[in-house]
């Protein structure tokens, strides 16, 4: 048996336990029937016995996942109402405070500022499965976190304290391979959320090569469900397309021929813990781990996709005045709007000297209200300390990339020995470290706009759709 079934198995008892003591009696039970979830959660506060505790803790998130989405969404409701700071305590600890600015006035403000629904979620943690119950608790706050802007309270509580629960101490970093399994492996082919996996046989050509690997972090009040996992692929080079690591009857090589590790999916299996980060900690783990069992690796790299790409794009060409965006790069990007330019050589070749620049200028220039980088993808490897190391052309055909993306992939460099240096600067300084490069991608785009083209060399819409006859692009 497992540290973790052990573990469950000795909640799950001393639960039934304290449920029999606590409903012990017809008047009790009756009592226990009738109470409402408000009243229950009320007495789960108060209460200071272990084992009855965690009985009122099961007993609520029991009747909680049985409820329907309009009883589910008065819970939240509740949760946020009637379970906040206790106004009355937060008023006379900060009047203590003016006059008093010791230790244990702060301590004594801290606590008193502190929703009383913190300490409910702490408690209903207790019960057999209990985090896992709450994780889709927020799965559901999360899908309605607008409708209600006390929702955004609410949710700063569950992110607090799921960054304690689930902070780097606790989990466990495991290989996924073809023995790993099944009920493990179908998860993972579950939660692949970058490049599908079809079916097993996919699976296996990701999972049981000598050149493939696959690691997932585990927490254990979860056990057998995976936080994140990474893919890699062990090559010779660093790949500029997806299909270079992913097509069907490729060379295959032993894993001590290999000098790069490419990172090529990574992905989140809980919504319910978004914003709670995992994959940082699980790259830079797992280079040590590579680095250590294949010293002849000597590149770290990613190859990733771009999801908002296409979207800013559309947004700048709808813009009349974007000052970046002259006639003639209009024109040639009209070029986007026939499905079959990727086929077309010619098309092809005019689109990616206006759409590399362009793309150099929104991962080196652009950012978000708060100053970060625009593409979410790169902000957290950026913010990991990458370098934005080479941008691909049509790197990723498949649908969903030409619609989010255009095609457009990008490798990201994890230089162990540069980290640090490149988060700082985009940390201190909203600096970008990029390749000399994709730096000159970005010059580029400069001189396009002051000579009045989109990129040098480009040439009028018109004559392009006049010269192209067809030419394939592979």
């Amino acid at each position: 048996m497992s540290e973790a079934s052990f573990f469950t198995d000795m909640l799950q008892s001393i639960t039934d336990r304290g449920r029999q003591l606590l409903f012990s009696g017809s008047r009790a039970t009756q009592v226990a029937a009738k109470a409402d979830l408000q009243t229950l959660c009320e007495t789960l506060l108060s209460s200071r016995g272990e084992a009855s505790g965690m009985a009122l803790a099961a007993e609520i998130l029991d009747r909680w996942g049985a409820l329907e989405s309009e009883g589910a969404q008065a819970f939240l409701d509740m949760l946020h109402e009637k379970f906040g700071p206790d106004t009355a305590k937060l008023d006379q600890a900060i009047e203590n405070y003016r006059t008093d600015k010791s230790s244990a006035a702060i301590i004594a403000l801290h606590q008193a500022a502190e929703p009383r629904r913190q300490e409910l979620l702490r408690r209903l943690n207790h019960a057999p499965n209990g985090t896992a119950k709450l994780v889709r608790m927020r799965e559901q706050l999360l899908a309605s976190k607008d409708q209600s802007a006390g929702y955004h309270a609410l949710d700063a509580d569950f992110t607090h304290l799921f960054g304690s629960w689930f902070n780097r101490g606790f989990l466990t970093l495991r290989p996924i391979d073809w023995s790993t399994p099944a009920y493990i492996l179908e998860k993972i082919i579950k939660y692949e959320a970058v490049h599908e996996i079809a079916g097993w046989e996919e699976l296996r050509s990701r999972l049981a090569p000598a050149d493939r690997r696959c690691f997932a972090f585990f927490h254990p009040r979860l056990a057998d469900e995976p936080l994140v996992f990474v893919e890699v692929a062990l090559t010779r080079s660093v790949p500029r397309a997806i299909g270079d690591v992913l097509v069907e009857g490729r060379e295959q090589i032993n894993a001590d021929e290999a000098t790069t590790a490419v990172f090529y999916s990574i992905s989140n299996c809980q919504d319910g813990l978004r914003g709670i980060s995992f994959g940082n900690f699980l790259i830079k783990q797992v280079v040590e781990d590579l680095r250590r069992d294949l010293p002849g690796l000597k590149n770290f790299v990613t190859l990733s996709p771009v999801p908002g790409f296409a979207r800013w794009l559309a947004k700048a060409r709808a813009s009349a005045t974007d000052r970046f965006l002259s006639e003639t790069a209009r024109e040639t990007l009209m070029l986007l709007d026939d499905p079959n330019w990727p086929d077309n050589e010619k098309m092809a070749t005019e689109v990616e000297r206006v759409l590399l620049p362009l793309a150099a200028r929104y991962f080196l220039t652009e950012r978000t209200p708060e100053g970060r980088p625009v593409d979410p993808v790169a902000r957290f490897h950026l913010g990991n300390g990458a370098r934005l190391e080479r941008l691909n052309f049509l790197g990723d055909r498949s649908t969903k990339a030409m619609q989010q993306a255009h095609g457009l992939m990008v490798n990201y460099l994890y230089k162990l020995d540069d980290i640090v240096a490149n988060h700082e600067a985009l940390a201190q300084r909203g600096e970008v470290i990029a390749s000399p490069a994709v730096k000159s991608l970005l010059n580029q785009n400069d001189e396009g706009r002051g000579s009045g083209n989109g990129q040098q060399g480009s040439r009028p819409f018109a004559n392009i759709m006049n010269s192209t006859l067809g030419g394939g692009r592979k």
